[in-house]
């Protein structure tokens, strides 16, 4: 009775926002001009905004005359302040939460203030859109009459005015009492800070669900797969969760992982949803599952603007709204924030895919790309490569990362490809020629420099033991949440780290 009655409130509240998303497809510059001005109307109530032009800003000119674009170093001194327990500094009031962003292996974490109007405008309104999105494609889902899994993070309560922690841990903590009992597992194993004990205990309790639904990056959720299956001896998880339809990934390309998934999920009715979240904000979610692309919320407290690639480096760059974004040009995202980040970079490069709606893709990170030898390789491209590869090949993907092999007198440069096969291809030396002429198709600048090998030789493909990416992530005291090791890198710190690490422990 309570699943029911949950059910015809859910789908009440989904109408309404429907209509919302609807006017993300035909009124998109209206819901970003009402965004704008609603945030600067916070911002002139700051100390950050009071020091910029006096607070006085009022037109979108004025804001991208007077305010900077910032990367977290540059904000860092107004969100220590925010930390301390001062008020009105990058937003009016004081804030308690923080996310805690461990990002890749080494670099430090980071600490992004989680606003009231942050959490509920943002991240729980787009997490509603959703399941709105969800109820639209498929009317007869019923989302609320089973059990929806989520693989949160954790908390630290440093004292009584700040808790830091993942995003995902914030929004388990800060859900109504009424919504608990439709997730798994309890919120006290949820939100346990050792991952390895996390898994174990979530594999126990959530395989004696009926989970109609789960959410999480693929990585730690086919260890979470793993575990299960061995737990219950059964073949799949469509075995253990019989009425399982939706999963929402997000966190990494998911086109490694989609054979895995394939096998863990053997049904033609499984529904998989990209997301695009992170603990600067909810962006994107996926509203055609035949589509590529994200569809980029647009009323959910985030105004939007984009950095042409080859001006991502300027210490001013050019910055476009969405009147002049083009299509399948890589962007540096920036981003206006209700928890005080105002034109701020997260490190992310998107590419439109449609522009009549905007939908988006994740292209790669400012930072992770290969582009020794002008070959400009991103994320995407080795993603799309792996996936055409795996699927004329065999092989599975577990993970994998890419570094420059530099040039010397005996040979030309390259890149080595460290792969952690969940199943090795028969014929490794075809996989791998197949590899370069996937990356050759998929990335023409790469193509021009593999012509008769002038510039780049073929890639070579070391192989890594199983778990060895988990096991490193562990040693470095990394493992789980969002820390993951970068697919690419224009040197070799992480992947001579991993051959070394290897070495010594095989």
């Amino acid at each position: 009775m309570l699943y029911s009655f949950f059910n015809t409130l859910v789908k009440g509240y989904l109408k309404y926002r429907r209509n919302r998303i609807q006017d993300m497809y035909d009124d998109p510059f209206g819901l970003q001009q009402e965004v704008f001005y609603n945030l600067l109307d916070k911002l002139k109530n700051t100390e950050y905004g009071k020091s910029l032009h006096n607070g006085n800003i009022t037109t979108l000119e004025d804001f991208q005359k007077f305010i900077p674009v910032v990367d977290y170093e540059a904000l860092f001194p107004y969100i220590d302040k925010m930390m301390q327990g001062k008020e009105n500094i990058l937003w009016p009031g004081k804030v308690t939460w923080f996310a805690k962003s461990s990002g890749t292996t080494n670099d430090k974490s980071k600490f992004i203030p989680i606003t009231d109007d942050n959490l509920f405008d943002n991240h729980v309104a787009s997490s509603w859109d959703a399941m709105s999105i969800l109820y639209g494609n498929r009317p007869e889902a019923r989302i609320f009459d089973g059990k929806n899994l989520l693989m949160g993070g954790s908390l630290n309560h440093v004292n009584s005015n700040l808790i830091t922690g993942d995003v995902s841990a914030i929004l388990l903590n800060n859900m109504p009492a009424i919504g608990r009992p439709f997730y798994t597992p309890d919120f006290e194993t949820a939100l346990m800070a050792d991952w390895e004990e996390k898994i174990e205990k979530m594999a126990r309790v959530c395989s004696k669900e009926d989970v109609v639904m789960f959410a999480g990056v693929p990585t730690w959720t086919i260890v979470l797969f793993k575990r299960i299956l061995e737990i219950t001896g059964k073949d799949n998880m469509c075995e253990v969760w019989p009425n399982v339809k939706t999963y929402f990934h997000g966190g990494v390309g998911f086109d490694p992982y989609v054979e895995q998934f394939k096998k863990f999920l053997p049904k033609d009715d499984i529904e998989y949803y990209e997301a695009y979240n992170a603990s600067e904000g909810y962006f994107a979610v996926q509203d055609r599952l035949k589509e590529k692309g994200m569809l980029l919320l647009l009323d959910n407290a985030i105004f939007y603007e984009f950095i042409p690639s080859d001006q991502v480096d300027r210490p001013d760059p050019l910055t476009l709204t969405l009147k002049d974004v083009e299509l399948d040009k890589d962007y540096c995202l920036v981003i206006s924030t209700s928890s005080g980040l105002w034109r701020y970079k997260p490190g992310d490069m998107v590419r439109f895919v449609t522009l009549n709606p905007y939908r988006i893709m994740v292209s790669g990170r400012t930072k992770h790309f290969i582009n020794v030898f002008g070959e400009e390789v991103m994320v995407h491209n080795t993603d799309k490569a792996l996936k055409e590869t795996c699927a004329r090949c065999g092989g599975i993907i577990a993970d994998y990362t890419v570094a420059p092999l530099f040039m010397s007198d005996a040979s030309k440069g390259g890149h080595e490809w460290l792969i952690e096969f969940e199943e090795i291809p028969s014929d490794l030396p075809t996989f791998e020629k197949v590899l370069d002429d996937q990356l050759r198709l998929t990335n023409s600048d790469y193509d021009a420099k593999r012509h008769k090998n002038i510039a780049l030789q073929a890639l070579k493909i070391q192989l890594a033991p199983k778990n060895s990416f988990n096991h490193w992530l562990k040693a470095k005291g990394k493992l789980g949440g969002q820390s993951k090791i970068p697919r690419l890198s224009n040197n070799r710190k992480y992947l001579d780290e991993l051959l070394i690490f290897i070495n010594q422990n095989n």
